[in-house]
């Protein structure tokens, strides 16, 4: 359960100039919250400057701002209610400062997004809406600022909350409240006045105490990523800060994504009477293994039950902060906890125009964009949902020095590689045929191998693979076909469609193909198999063997063809995670033969085929 006295983070967002500075001014002065002689202080600096006091003085700390007029950097400052305290995170609102802002709003419970009365829901309103969208915070509240420069017209009032409101249910995001007000005459911030006799809902303050307070990370999956590893004396201590649950000595811990584990041996503490044998979320920490397994920066420690995933390849909900645009073949640092990654940026899905939430699709994404991307790392990540868990689901890309983005993380459509991983079987010696593999290319009279065709649905791979099979069959070569409708009647009928059940289906085929070729006869499937990683795996258990054939139709082609009438159902949303649908396909990099089914015939491309295995399968 979450403690009462945990203070609730609350970001305050909104256009440049909307009075957000001014309303947190006030808040903190109406709460009581303000320190002895704060107040005085700045009233005499305002004076000797010859300048109008202004509340948002008490806020803007840094001189630039003061000269400026504008907040440049968050500012945080703790207040407290009669309920409870929090932190308020002032954010700036000028679009050349939206880094700041995201840094503000990403480590915030909840959401203050402040519209001014008079000139309504502008651009940054609206991004920082869904900027809030983006970083998961669905509690968020919008205050109407300076109804006093409208007359505190209750009709205008209605406009904006109607835009406004609108405009965030249709990003998901459901308002908690809307509450007009006047930060520079205190109108509504801590009491009602009788200037709004028609108003009367909650004041800013009775709506900040609504907030409920977030779940606390000690519930969820224990997650300590490695900051780094000491060695005093005899000892080597993994330390790091834990992000998220619990843990205890005795604790078998994971190590993700070398999936190593030991057992806590001891929990070390420094200046203490006795020695800590256990420590939960937001606690930095020092441990002992019992076994010397090699840990490193970078890897998270987990229980063995509820690890994080494991992956290469991710979607992503970004912003893009960069002045150089990103595309599609870029790469990038990505920071991850502890972790670092080069990264690459796979393609770009669909860049979202915030302002009216419609999406196109691009080859790249502007600075202060919103886009749907997906990336490939050159090794294997370990991370989390956000969704699931927000610390270790949340990312920056890093060009040269500077943060040129950052995102969360969604796995939509990619299984968890953590499964294809795993090798439970122990204690389990190999079994070597006494005939060898050259020795029936020798008895058959052609070499053997997998033709893996891989493809979308409707490109044609089953009428190839079969029509393939009976040409070679009429040659005499030893020849099989493994579809991926007929394999789903027997080895795979325990499998759905979900990414991790279509991972594990291309498993178990690959492992059957590699059998077969081996015992001499050459294998063609027919599966859609539309993770790279899945085939590189099938590629690296028979690598001499393999080749990846790519059957190729764009997606309209298949598409207008739909044999099977499943593109029908997948866009009536009767098949989830349907591949080119809601679900993603993706073609090799550098597949051995590539048969265009879009621009040849059928028989033409089975005589490419055909040829090809002329070529490749006959003994020298």
């Amino acid at each position: 359960m979450a403690n009462a006295a945990q203070h609730l983070k609350i970001t305050i967002v909104g256009h440049v100039d909307h009075g957000k500075s001014t309303l947190v001014g006030r808040l903190i002065y109406e709460s009581g919250s303000l320190p002895d002689g704060k107040y005085e202080a700045i009233k005499a600096m305002s004076q000797r400057r010859g300048m109008p006091f202004e509340w948002a003085f008490l806020m803007d700390a840094l001189q630039a701002e003061r000269d400026q007029g504008i907040t440049i950097d968050t500012t945080q400052i703790r207040f407290r209610t009669r309920l409870r305290p929090y932190v308020i995170i002032d954010a700036p609102g000028h679009k050349e400062f939206l880094k700041n802002m995201v840094t503000g709003a990403a480590a915030s419970d909840a959401a203050l997004l402040v519209v001014d009365a008079r000139e309504g829901v502008q651009e940054q309103s609206r991004r920082h809406g869904y900027l809030l969208h983006l970083l998961g915070i669905s509690q968020v509240a919008v205050v109407i600022n300076k109804m006093d420069l409208v007359d505190y017209d209750r009709k205008r009032f209605d406009q904006v909350a109607s835009e406004i409101t609108q405009y965030l249910c249709d990003i998901g995001i459901t308002p908690s409240e809307i509450v007009p007000i006047s930060a520079h005459a205190g109108d509504a911030i801590a009491r009602r006045t009788d200037r709004m006799p028609w108003y009367r809902g909650a004041t800013v303050i009775e709506t900040l105490d609504r907030f409920r307070l977030p779940p606390d990370a000690v519930d969820l999956p224990l997650r300590l990523p490695v900051q780094d590893v000491y060695k005093f004396d005899d000892r080597r201590i993994v330390a790091g800060r834990i992000e998220s649950g619990r843990l205890k000595v005795g604790d078998r811990l994971l190590f993700s994504p070398v999936n190593k584990t030991a057992r806590i041996a001891s929990i070390e503490g420094w200046s203490v009477r006795s020695q800590p044998t256990e420590a939960a979320a937001g606690q930095s920490v020092g441990i002992t293994l019992d076994e010397h397994i090699f840990v490193e920066r970078g890897q998270i420690a987990s229980h063995e039950d509820r690890p994080p995933v494991e992956t290469n390849v991710f979607r992503a909900r970004l912003f893009w902060l960069g002045h150089k645009p990103l595309a599609a073949g870029s790469r990038y640092k990505m920071k991850l906890a502890t972790a670092e990654h080069q990264v690459e940026v796979q393609s770009v899905d669909r860049v979202i125009d915030v302002t009216d939430l419609s999406s196109r699709p691009s080859q790249s994404v502007a600075r202060n964009g919103v886009a749907e991307i997906t990336m490939r790392a050159r090794s294997m990540l370990a991370l989390d949902e956000f969704q699931r868990n927000h610390r270790t689901g949340r990312f920056v890309l890093v060009e040269g020095y500077d943060i040129v983005g950052g995102g969360i993380v969604s796995m939509e459509g990619y299984p968890d590689q953590r499964r294809s991983l795993t090798v439970k079987s122990q204690n389990i010696p190999n079994v070597e045929s006494q005939i060898t593999t050259e020795a029936r290319w020798r008895a058959n009279g052609h070499k053997s191998g997998i033709l893996w065709l891989t493809g979308l649905s409707g490109a044609g791979k089953t009428t190839l693979a079969q029509e393939l099979e009976r040409q070679l069959f009429r040659k005499g070569m030893h020849v099989y076909v493994l579809d991926g409708d007929n394999i789903r009647h027997g080895l795979s009928a325990d499998l759905g469609f979900s990414p991790d059940d279509r991972a594990e289906n291309i498993r178990r085929v690959g492992e059957v193909a590699a059998l077969f070729a081996r015992a001499g006869v050459v294998v063609i499937t027919a599966f859609i198999s539309p993770y790279r990683s899945d085939r590189d795996h099938v590629r690296s258990t028979a690598p001499e063997l393999f080749h990846e054939i790519h059957v190729k139709a764009d997606l309209a082609e298949c598409e207008r063809r739909d044999p099977k009438g499943l593109y029908k159902k997948a866009r009536a949303g009767q098949i989830p995670d349907f591949t080119g649908i809601s679900a993603p396909y993706e073609p090799p990099v550098s597949a051995e033969l590539v048969i265009d089914t879009g621009a040849r015939d059928v028989e033409g491309c089975v005589a490419d085929l055909v040829e090809y295995v002329g070529r490749q399968f006959a003994l020298s």
